[in-house]
């Protein structure tokens, strides 16, 4: 925000305050940016066939564990029949909350899905991504990460439902393209 126009930022309600917060908190007022807080279940749309729906936090439970990234903004974003599923850095303990909230339900369920927190072990517990089912996983981690990034068990957990990996360690920025009969085309960009 600091180096580019910013209209309007979407956030959740922040379970704590933190130093990133209060810079963005001075820039957005220094900027004046609209700022739009959501919550589960709400819907940001962008244009009339392709919104985000909210899924998490619900800021009337937010985790205590961890809470910055377990109570990060998860959305899925709908256009026409194909959807992607954004996670933010949640850990297993939010999937675990969100399993129990949408079990019965398809509204995990999504084409794509970005891996949460960079492939770390504490995410995509298998339970999890049976609900998902996703034919293809995006992976945003840097090369040569001091976490090890992304970690054999997630990879293997993806590999074993025969789900396509993109990552950007790899394979350099990823552009998803979908058309308007639903057809999904990715390109890499490798530096």
């Amino acid at each position: 925000m600091e180096n580019r126009k910013v209209k309007n930022v979407v956030i959740s309600k922040q379970p704590e305050n933190s130093t990133n917060f209060e810079k963005f908190l001075k820039i957005v007022k220094e900027k004046n940016i609209n700022v739009k807080v959501v919550n589960k279940g709400d819907k940001i749309w962008i244009e009339k066939k392709l919104y985000f729906h909210v899924l998490w936090p619900d800021e009337s439970n937010f985790i205590q564990e961890n809470p910055l990234n377990n109570n990060a903004l998860v959305c899925m974003l709908y256009y026409q029949k194909f959807s992607c599923l954004f996670t933010g850095d949640i850990e297993e303990v939010a999937e675990k909350e969100m399993i129990q909230l949408y079990a019965d339900t398809n509204l995990l369920k999504a084409d794509i899905l970005k891996v949460a927190h960079h492939g770390s072990k504490t995410s995509s517990s298998q339970e999890f991504l049976e609900l998902i089912k996703p034919k293809i996983a995006l992976i945003g981690v840097g090369k040569n990460n001091l976490f090890g990034h992304p970690n054999s068990e997630v990879l293997t957990r993806l590999n074993d439902r025969r789900v396509k990996i993109y990552r950007t360690d790899e394979d350099g920025e990823i552009t998803v393209m979908v058309n308007r009969k639903g057809k999904v085309t990715l390109e890499k960009f490798i530096n």
